[in-house]
């Protein structure tokens, strides 16, 4: 069978699975750039069921990304509380602040420029594209890598721009949009990593006991209380000293937090 049959019968299964199987998901019912960047960062290391409310939620206090831009820092990580990962709202916070004063409120033309904006990568800012305006690119996020894998029968060690030059081969001119969504629902709910013993390059680490888990409760601390003095949040870190410095250091450089002396409040800047 040659490559192009290949690819051929490859695109007409996964459209044919897709059409039958599609998941109803909010952010599929729009083309807004702010709303599916809000979506595409969401869904980052997060599961697709948790993220709904909170994506539905957030669009009713904060529908536009010049709304977004206005808001405070303690209201955002607030309303991202129970997410994880509380830099990805810091992130794109500070990235509306910029779209919305350097591009006008602008999303599409910002990914153009995404090396500009902290938080968003190649995948990110190719995914709202495509997503928000139909275009002819490609991207491949974990779901992806798997399906072409398995379907192709590649070694797993296959380099990144091997695999992008493969989803280039196999994208359905003018058909972008459903395409990548055809894959994510594929590679979601048929080719699981569980089902084709594929696994993703990188692995999520451990959630319970992790330096993760006691950044997120010293988030949700100072966000309740405004403010908390470091010997408040020792028992945060099972009153293990060097390591709640070693964590406060670091959401110090990542302009999370703010140190007052003894003190930790959120950063607004």
């Amino acid at each position: 069978m040659a490559v192009s049959d290949k690819v051929l019968y490859f695109q007409r299964k996964v459209l044919a699975y897709y059409k039958k199987n599609k998941r109803s998901l909010p952010w599929r019912k729009t083309t807004d750039p702010y709303a599916l960047l809000l979506s595409e960062i969401m869904l980052q290391q997060t599961q697709v069921d948790r993220v709904v409310g909170y994506y539905e939620k957030w669009l009713r206090k904060w529908p536009t990304i010049q709304k977004l831009a206005k808001a405070s820092r303690v209201e955002v990580l607030k309303a991202w509380l129970g997410l994880g990962y509380n830099n990805r709202a810091k992130n794109l916070h500070q990235t509306a602040e910029i779209i919305s004063e350097k591009y006008k409120g602008g999303v599409l033309k910002a990914m153009e420029h995404y090396k500009e904006l902290p938080g968003i990568g190649p995948y990110t800012a190719t995914a709202v594209q495509i997503f928000a305006a139909n275009k002819d690119l490609v991207t491949v996020d974990t779901n992806i890598r798997r399906i072409l894998i398995h379907e192709f029968k590649l070694n797993e060690k296959i380099s990144d721009k091997e695999l992008w030059e493969l989803a280039e081969k196999c994208l359905p001119k003018g058909k972008s949009r459903e395409w990548h969504n055809a894959l994510m629902d594929y590679g979601a709910t048929l080719l699981t990593a569980r089902k084709t013993g594929i696994k993703p390059k990188t692995q999520q680490s451990k959630f319970e006991g992790s330096d993760r888990q006691i950044r997120a409760k010293i988030i949700r601390e100072i966000v309740g209380r405004k403010r908390a003095p470091f010997d408040s949040l020792l028992e945060l870190a099972d009153n293990d000293k060097p390591r709640l410095e070693k964590i406060l250091k670091k959401m110090v450089e990542e302009r999370l937090l703010k140190k007052i002396g003894r003190i930790y409040v959120l950063s607004e800047h």
